[in-house]
């Protein structure tokens, strides 16, 4: 490697700097002497550290350090006074390199339904808790009145861990849990992540949000209920003329059970891909069964109440006119960004 001393660097630099005509010519000296492959990086590797002893590693390292901070400033000074002096400007720009990003983040449109559900629920007393993705098979089924037997498994593919603890399949799994813990009287919602081994299509998907609620009293009815989901929809889609139909429904863990639809927004209750009938389903509900209380700790003698499942994903496609499932799981920003300005 080729050696050069510190006074052939210090007069060559002299000389160039007196050339130096235009802010362009410094930014080719601070390249030439201060960039990675440059001069002072030379002016380090021509030296043999190993061959050096104490004395004469400091001496250098002063000299060195010395002489590239009067090269800094000298740059620095002079390129202020060719600034000064009016002097033309030369700076070359590639115009091949990409502008600045000046997007700002967005909140994705599941998660702004969820942030504006739980507000309205907290506005009816209600409290906002999270409960664990991976839950036992007692939690997810049995606590909820589905023996190993019940043909009602058969209606939930799921996904099955190899330790026996399964993917809930339902935010229901929270209900029991909660009502170990607090006992009743409750009000509490659960928003959250849900999977089901199904096939996807336009309105399914393997895996979904739902908000789960549950409101265990004394004298609780089913007007309760439709209270509550009424003051729920109005306030959601800010209009008080959704159209909503209370059909019997079978779950397991509630009786009564009730299926809540919604009529389309898409299409106005004239049939379409998403919902095919007019009608999309959207919150499964009822009365809580006598087993999930006695499995909670509470006397359904003395206490009755109600829960529901609703589906956050198909309210955000009713909400923003999603027509396809898919596109929240999608990953894609451009998806994404089209919600900021709904914050």
């Amino acid at each position: 490697m080729e050696t050069i001393s510190f006074n052939e660097v210090r007069e060559a630099f002299a000389k160039e700097v007196l050339e130096a005509k235009a802010i362009d010519d410094i930014e080719k000296l601070k390249v030439k002497y201060m960039g990675r492959k440059g001069v002072f990086r030379r002016l380090q590797d021509g030296f043999d550290f190993q061959l050096m002893s104490a004395k004469e590693k400091k001496r250098f390292g002063i000299e060195f350090n010395t002489l590239k901070k009067h090269f800094e400033e000298t740059l620095i000074e002079v390129e202020a006074k060719l600034v000064g002096d009016n002097v033309t400007l030369v700076r070359k720009i590639d115009v091949s390199l990409p502008g600045k990003d000046s997007r700002i983040g967005a909140i994705h449109p599941v998660n702004l339904v969820q942030i504006e559900l739980e507000a309205i629920f907290q506005g009816m007393g209600f409290s906002a808790m999270t409960g664990p993705e991976v839950v036992s098979e007692f939690n997810n089924f049995d606590a909820l009145n589905i023996p190993n037997d019940h043909p009602a498994r058969d209606m939930q593919d799921t996904y099955w861990l190899k330790n026996g603890m399964v993917l809930r399949t339902h935010t229901s799994s929270n209900q029991v849990p909660a009502l170990k813990k607090f006992g009743a009287p409750l009000r509490v919602i659960f928003p959250g992540r849900c999977f089901r081994y199904e096939n996807v299509d336009a309105s399914h998907e393997n895996t979904f949000y739902q908000l789960e609620g549950l409101m265990v009293d004394r004298d609780i009815s089913v007007a309760h209920l439709i209270g509550v989901m009424k003051t729920l929809l109005s306030e959601v889609f800010h209009r008080d003329d959704v159209k909503i139909r209370l059909r019997p429904g079978y779950f397991p863990f509630v009786e009564p059970g009730f299926e809540l639809d919604i009529q389309c927004l898409l299409c106005g209750g004239k049939g379409c891909l998403t919902c095919r009938t007019g009608w999309i389903e959207l919150i499964p509900c009822g009365m809580v069964h006598p087993m999930v209380l006695k499995h909670g700790g509470v006397d359904p003698s003395k206490y009755t109440g109600f829960a529901f499942g609703l589906g956050l994903t198909r309210l955000a496609m009713m909400k923003f006119s999603i027509p396809e499932i898919r596109l929240f799981n999608c990953g894609d920003i451009r998806f994404n960004s089209q919600f900021i300005a709904t914050v």
